[in-house]
């Protein structure tokens, strides 16, 4: 992997220093996951125990979020992503070192989950239809159910961020082309109800990151969220093969930017699941990969991480590798993957070895 690096402005949308990596098709591997390039390492974390749910089995492992001292992975089950087989995911809490903590059921297609405030966990599912969401404390353990009404997009809804208070929601699966209707919204609780105030359209204007150029938006994926080091929102709008960057979301002088990810081939789109940032230099990345019901942990070593360094996982390509921010091409570090999602980068404090 090059040690050069790139500080340069990103168009004035992210503008965080990254590992800038030779441009290349990504390199796919076959059978076992390979860490492929020098100095990451790759362990496994967790793993699925089986298909039986009235065995208390889980499998098809997704989104993961950190609570103080905690993994918490999201496990679907092989459950419909509208939810109308009427089967349930499975919430698993995690030690940092892998070892299994407690368990919660949820009625639904898990595809999302962050902690809201110091103990709340919202548990989002049914991302194509019919969504409903899961809100559990994670110091008692009790649940509470809410339900949306009918999504004006027509889908349902995928992952969360907080961001200065506020819960932003994608709004996934959109039912028209081209997509008028909102695309990210701000979600907050009022009885049993969720009740959602959009934020972003899938129509917006945007900027093209790598040339300048003005574009017309038109989001037909809109996926997973991240929050960049300088605090702006990343969409992943997955199937068009795009990366939206937000500056100032929740203002009038908003900037939004669009990061299209180049095809190894002309047959062969890119598209990413997840995206995460290197927060510190003492940490490892943690993924998830769904068809291979395992989560993975890279470590790199001697010298640790670069902070501001963008990791995406691909889920079509099989691959987790280093986003350049500047073009969009992903350089791989681990390959021979099925679907890699759910990224997060965990770091380590003074007193926590986060033993593999």
């Amino acid at each position: 992997m090059s040690n050069c690096r790139s500080g340069r402005s990103l168009s004035g949308v992210t503008g965080a220093a990254v590992l800038l990596c030779c441009i290349a098709a990504p390199r796919l591997a076959a059978a076992p996951p390979t860490a492929v390039e020098h100095p990451y390492t790759l362990s496994v974390f967790a793993q699925s125990t089986g298909t039986d749910t009235s065995k208390g089995q889980y499998s098809q492992p997704d989104s993961i979020v950190q609570w103080k001292n905690h993994i918490i992975v999201g496990f679907q089950n092989h459950v419909l992503k509208d939810g109308t087989d009427g089967k349930s995911s499975t919430i698993v809490q995690y030690s940092l070192s892998g070892k299994v903590e407690r368990t919660f059921s949820v009625p639904g297609h898990n595809d999302g989950l962050r902690v809201v405030g110091e103990d709340d966990l919202w548990s989002l599912q049914n991302e194509d239809a019919n969504p409903n969401l899961v809100v559990i404390n994670l110091e008692s353990g009790q649940q509470k159910n809410y339900t949306f009404a009918p999504p004006p997009h027509g889908g349902g809804y995928d992952d969360m961020r907080v961001l200065d208070g506020k819960v932003l929601m994608t709004a996934s699966n959109p039912m028209k082309d081209p997509n008028i209707d909102p695309a990210l919204v701000i979600a907050t609780l009022h009885g049993k109800m969720v009740e959602v105030e959009p934020v972003l359209f899938g129509n917006a204007s945007a900027t093209d990151i790598a040339t300048g150029a003005p574009v017309k938006l038109n989001l037909q994926d809109p996926d997973s969220l991240t929050i960049d080091p300088r605090g702006n929102v990343l969409l992943d709008d997955q199937a068009d093969s795009q990366l939206i960057f937000i500056r100032n979301v929740f203002s009038d002088d908003r900037v939004v930017g669009v990061l299209k990810l180049p095809s190894p081939a002309p047959a062969t789109p890119t598209t990413v699941d997840d995206t995460t940032f290197a927060s510190s230099s003492r940490g490892y990345l943690l993924f998830s990969d769904v068809s291979g019901d395992t989560v993975y942990r890279v470590d790199s070593d001697p010298f640790g991480f670069e902070p501001g360094t963008a990791y995406s996982a691909s889920d079509t390509l099989g691959f987790v590798g280093v986003l350049n921010l500047d073009n969009g091409a992903i350089t791989p570090i681990v390959t021979g993957l099925g679907s890699a999602r759910g990224m997060i980068f965990v770091v380590l404090g003074v007193d926590d070895h986060g033993d593999k």
